[in-house]
């Protein structure tokens, strides 16, 4: 569940959705969301890095969530707990991200685009939810278009990592597509060998772009509905995920052959984006 998106546009390494380090995180808020990261950081990284074998991370896991419950200390859980009380953050959200994880370890494929929502109500809309409540802006009206971003961003970044997934073992394309594509696992076996997509891969990689684009600028509307320094946040967060989208398109909708990233050049388009919040509304063509 790496994200990249968060590199450009707050200097961060990962973890998808947090604006760790922002100036534009006021003050106050920063060591609750650095707590937060930190949270998730580890739980994904027990669920994805090393060589571990799955009791051991799921054993892991299972330390977190009893620390979480009040049930254990955990260093990467304690420092979380007085800001989740200060702030009157759910618990039920960290939990979720904490089934994510989980659900890592034991699964790596996903029946159809219902099994793969699934999993991002788990593994990113909860970091949304997190961050409407520390801002003192979570009506159900703002669930919904953060969760259109968060669910959108998740998407872009398995599109993103297609090869990399892969080659964990993981797949992010429901299985479904992959069949009505006229497609199996040997093609992609044979597409991250050669680094080279067939066209039929690619059709579906472009049909998988225009869901997530459309998706992530359904949301892009709560960037005005909450406090401004979120708003500039999710702006810039939206405009580097459709800056990925396009990234993906121009390369005709080939992450495989070659991953795209966000780097100083895009700087520019990101900051446009951030001033001149209507062209973010310019997604993938149909």
């Amino acid at each position: 569940m790496r994200d990249p998106l968060q590199r450009a546009v707050t200097g961060i390494d990962h973890y998808e959705n947090f604006p760790v380090a922002s100036v534009l995180v006021p003050r106050a808020l920063r060591p609750a969301v650095v707590a937060l990261y930190r949270f998730a950081r580890h739980g994904d990284d027990v669920a994805d890095e090393g060589d571990a074998p799955a009791a051991d991370r799921l054993a892991e896991l299972a330390r977190m969530r009893a620390a979480l419950d009040g049930e254990a200390d955990h260093p990467a859980v304690g420092p979380l707990l007085p800001h989740l009380d200060r702030h009157a953050l759910s618990r039920a959200e960290c939990s979720a991200l904490l089934s994510a994880f989980e659900q890592d370890v034991r699964r790596q494929r996903y029946a159809d685009e219902a099994d793969l929502r699934d999993y991002c109500t788990r593994s990113a809309n909860p970091v949304g939810h997190l961050m409407l409540e520390l801002f003192g802006c979570r009506t159900p009206e703002n669930d919904t278009l953060s969760d259109a971003i968060c669910t959108a961003l998740q998407l872009i970044n398995f599109l993103q990592d297609t090869a990399i997934d892969w080659r964990r073992g993981r797949l992010y394309v429901p299985c479904d597509q992959l069949a009505a594509a006229g497609l199996d696992e040997d093609d992609l076996v044979r597409a991250v060998a050669a680094a080279q997509s067939p066209p039929a891969l690619r059709a579906l990689f472009a049909a998988r772009c225009r869901t997530a684009g459309a998706l992530l600028e359904s949301g892009a509307l709560l960037a005005g509905r909450v406090p401004w320094r979120l708003g500039l946040e999710l702006r810039a967060i939206v405009a580097g995920g459709l800056r990925i989208v396009r990234q993906i398109e121009r390369d005709g909708f080939d992450p495989i052959a070659r991953r795209p990233k966000i780097g100083w050049r895009d700087a520019l388009p990101l900051l446009a984006a951030l001033l001149l919040p209507n062209r973010l509304h310019r997604g993938p063509r149909r």
